[in-house]
Order: C-alpha cells, then sequence, then structure tokens
C-alpha cells in the first residue's frame, strides 16, 4: 500500500495538519534543527522501548512493529503486558489527555487486534511523575471516529484546505519558526 500512514503522525495532524507538511520538509535534516527540549528529552526516554531495556521479563512486549491493512497504518507500541493484555504508551510528560494521543493509541491497539492480540486495557503513562491513564477502548463508535480521521488525514489537501490556526497552539508547536500559518 503506497499510502500507509504512520501511528505516530496522527497526534501531530489532530495539534495541526500544517505541522505534519512542515515535518516532512525537515524529516531529511538533523532533529537538532526542529526539536526542542521535550521533544530530545521524549527521545532520550524512548531508547529504553527501542532497545527492549524497559524490562526483560518475558511478560512483556517492547517496541513491537505493528500494521493495520484495514486502516493502512504501520508504526510501534511502546508496551504490551502479555498477563494484563494491556498496552501501554509512554510519554515523558502527561499534564492533560489530547484526543491525538488517544487516537494514537487507538491505531496501536486496533493494530494489535488486528494482528491477533487480546488487548483489554489501553493505558498512557506519564514518565516524569509515573502515573497512568487508563484510556477508554474505542468501541463501535469509537472505530467510527476514528475511521473518518484516518480518511480525513488521507484526503488532505494542503493546498486546497484552510486550517483554523489557533495562535496559542502555534507558541507551543516546534516549527513555530517555519511555519508560514503561524505567522498570520
Amino acid at each position: 500500500m503506497d499510502d500507509l500512514i504512520q501511528i505516530s503522525k496522527i497526534n501531530d495532524f489532530i495539534f495541526c495538519p500544517y505541522s505534519l507538511y512542515v515535518h516532512a520538509i525537515y524529516e531529511g535534516f538533523s532533529q537538532d534543527v526542529y526539536h526542542d527540549t521535550p521533544q530530545r528529552v521524549g527521545k532520550i526516554r524512548h531508547e529504553n522501548i527501542e532497545e527492549g531495556r524497559y524490562s526483560n521479563s518475558k511478560r512483556y512486549v517492547q517496541g513491537l512493529a505493528v500494521y493495520s491493512e484495514k486502516y493502512g497504518l504501520v508504526g510501534k507500541i511502546d508496551i504490551y503486558d502479555c498477563e494484563k493484555k494491556a498496552l501501554i504508551e509512554r510519554k515523558y510528560k502527561i499534564k492533560k489527555i489530547y484526543d491525538g494521543q488517544k487516537y494514537q493509541l487507538w491505531a496501536q491497539y486496533l493494530a494489535m487486534r488486528e494482528a491477533g492480540y487480546e488487548v483489554d486495557k489501553l493505558s498512557i503513562h506519564s514518565l516524569s511523575d509515573n502515573k497512568r491513564y487508563q484510556i477508554e477502548l474505542p468501541g463501535e463508535e469509537g472505530e467510527k471516529i476514528f475511521n473518518d480521521l484516518i480518511n480525513s488525514m488521507r484526503n488532505f489537501e494542503i493546498a486546497k484546505e484552510k486550517v483554523v490556526v489557533n495562535p496559542e497552539k502555534c507558541k507551543k508547536c516546534i516549527y513555530w519558526e517555519l511555519c508560514g500559518e503561524a505567522k498570520c
């Protein structure tokens, strides 16, 4: 499938579709050009998952690549607890759960389920304060909302669609200095 969507891009798209466009331009550059401190810290903290150092217990699957044929998604999970049948997404610091984070976890869940894994629980774990936030399973209505979101991502054309720019959100964007829309 030529139009696979990276699961990690779901949160970015919801934050601002322009950020995906700007990110695509700078992907070939060193991340030092566009990453700020929170992204650098998050990447360092995430290395434990990437390198399988979260735990050596067999009950944990770490950094598993996942694919959903149904939704055309590809990505990696952070942790799957085989005993609790729980999928856990780790973030450095969570102050509030945003829809993009929830939908990113739903994407992982749907891909895991499609691959035959039983997943009964979803959570986002905040590393900085060691808090875990439970996320509801999508259910039938949630899957419809998710499907509509993926279709919106797949059909989005930056040249044709006007995105409502939120100046407060823009100030928190790592692409603030690079994005022409943010300066409007």
